[in-house]
């Protein structure tokens, strides 16, 4: 694709979300409450996603001078929360929380009782997931090379974990497995804590993890990271390879951010993206978001929608060639 036609494609792909900017210079009418605001997490309480959201919504709690509740809605892979946000008024009082499972589940699900383009309003990416594939310090392999070969050289010996089936780690292990044309066998997890229990003692050697979530184990010396999922290499741990340098396609930033129920008033979503925008930019925000292996993105509500879309083919791409299926 030439560079006029790209521009053409990503300019066609932002006019029809709908979501159109200010006007450079022009600045949001200030978006005041007068009750409280839902912002509704499609994964359970207790986890990296609650230790992201709540601290924000601590922070647009005293902005707005109104309770933020963070609403814990998991389930379906992400789809209860999300169809609660979907069907809620665009009025801003409900926000939802939005990870890779909403870009991922477009190709996945053929039943997803919303429409990703129509029916949801982005509103700004506070940052990127980092996936990790880890192994058990005793596992020979060093890094995604080295644990090819010890595929190959034992097919179907090894297993690896994921926090899921249709997750990122999942489709990812799959995709890996394709491009490389060796075998492991896939045990999903239905999150973290389920996970380590099998991968800190070794009964399964290595698995795709949450990076915040790993780091404890792996400074303990209880984990090694073998590659990141990121694209590029973590600006905040650029001591860790990524599966990109290593099979070319494979690697993908996880998206994570802000959403709102579809066909929200432009002016509406601009005035909110401005105020989670300002609390993005809050240093103690920051600082929090980097302990849980985030850099702070906060993208306006069009460049978000860009995210999504380009997301959306990713995964379209990668579970067709990997064959990943939720059942």
């Amino acid at each position: 694709m030439t560079r006029r036609a790209l521009l053409l494609a990503t300019a066609a792909a932002s006019a029809a979300w709908q979501t159109p900017s200010l006007a450079q210079g022009e600045q949001a009418p200030a978006f005041r409450p007068t009750r409280a605001v839902r912002l509704i997490s499609p994964l359970l309480a207790g986890g990296a996603t609650d230790a992201i959201v709540r601290p924000i919504a601590l922070k647009l709690s005293q902005l707005w001078n109104q309770p933020v509740v963070v609403d814990n809605k998991p389930g379906g892979g992400t789809i209860i929360g999300t169809q609660a946000v979907v069907q809620s008024p665009p009025d801003g009082y409900t926000l939802g929380v939005a990870i890779s499972a909403l870009t991922i589940n477009p190709s996945l699900r053929n039943d997803l009782p919303y429409d990703t383009f129509k029916d949801i309003s982005p509103l700004t990416q506070i940052g990127n997931i980092t996936g990790a594939l880890v192994a058990h310090p005793s596992f020979p392999a060093h890094d995604l090379e080295g644990l090819i070969a010890q595929a190959k050289a034992s097919p179907g010996a090894l297993s690896y974990a994921s926090l899921g089936v249709g997750t990122g780690g999942h489709i990812t292990g799959e995709l890996l497995k394709v491009r490389r044309g060796f075998d492991m066998v896939h045990v999903p997890f239905s999150g973290s804590n389920a996970a380590y229990r099998e991968l800190l003692p070794g009964r399964i050697p290595v698995g795709f993890v949450v990076l915040e979530s790993a780091l404890p184990h792996v400074k303990a010396g209880k984990l090694k990271v073998l590659g990141l999922t990121d694209v590029q290499r973590n600006k905040l741990y650029p001591e860790f390879p990524v599966l990109e340098e290593t099979v070319k396609g494979t690697g993908y930033d996880s998206v994570f951010g802000l959403i709102a129920p579809g066909r929200m008033a432009p002016d509406l979503l601009d005035q909110i993206n401005a105020d989670v925008v300002k609390v993005l930019a809050l240093p103690e925000i920051r600082q929090q978001l980097a302990q849980q292996a985030m850099a702070v993105v906060a993208s306006s509500a069009p460049e978000f929608a860009q995210v999504i879309r380009r997301d959306v083919e990713h995964w379209k791409r990668a579970v067709k060639e990997s064959g990943a299926r939720v059942n």
